[in-house]
């Protein structure tokens, strides 16, 4: 494997974050998210909300994966105050190419986002993930995360899509 690693995403990469996103849920959610939502995450409001994100600053981290010279993943978090007062640290985002899974990038990524969150103050995560996507829930729960018994229904404007929430320690360790 050529050298990997994780670092903020900046301006530049927001073309290869819209890519990614939008590759990754054509192929693992074909089914799950309706197609019209799908059209959309290549659009220009798409791609403005991926720059303002990157542009963001904290409490918002975008990172992205890279093997050799290819943005391979990319992930997305925030620490902020909830409604309740209480501190949350959420992964928005974390996806990787389906043809660069299974080496390390999905936790390096998510191991970064975790440094981040720690920092500002948050111990534990969460994030919410289609009920449907399986590699995705694998994935948290070989992470040390687990379904807490929660549930949402998104609206994405021509249809619905059922998540769970995952929670889970910030203090990940590379394996």
């Amino acid at each position: 494997m050529a050298h990997a690693s994780v670092r903020p995403a900046v301006a530049a990469d927001v073309g290869e974050i819209v890519r990614i996103q939008t590759e990754t849920w054509r192929v693992a959610y074909v089914g799950i998210v309706p197609e019209a939502a799908l059209d959309r995450l290549n659009s220009d409001g798409a791609r403005q909300a991926w720059q303002d994100a990157v542009a963001a600053g904290d409490p918002f981290h975008v990172f992205v994966a890279i093997e050799g010279d290819r943005t391979v993943g990319f992930c997305a978090a925030a620490h902020y105050a909830g409604q309740d007062g209480l501190t949350i640290a959420e992964i928005s985002a974390l996806l990787v190419e389906p043809r660069w899974g299974r080496r390390g990038h999905g936790g390096r990524l998510l191991a970064v986002a975790g440094v981040a969150l720690r920092r500002a103050g948050s111990e534990h995560g969460r994030a919410w993930v289609p009920e449907a996507d399986t590699a995705s829930r694998a994935f948290y729960t070989r992470a040390g995360w687990a379904a807490d018994g929660a549930v949402r229904t998104l609206d994405t404007g021509s249809g619905t899509v059922r998540e769970v929430r995952y929670t889970g320690p910030l203090d990940l360790e590379l394996r």
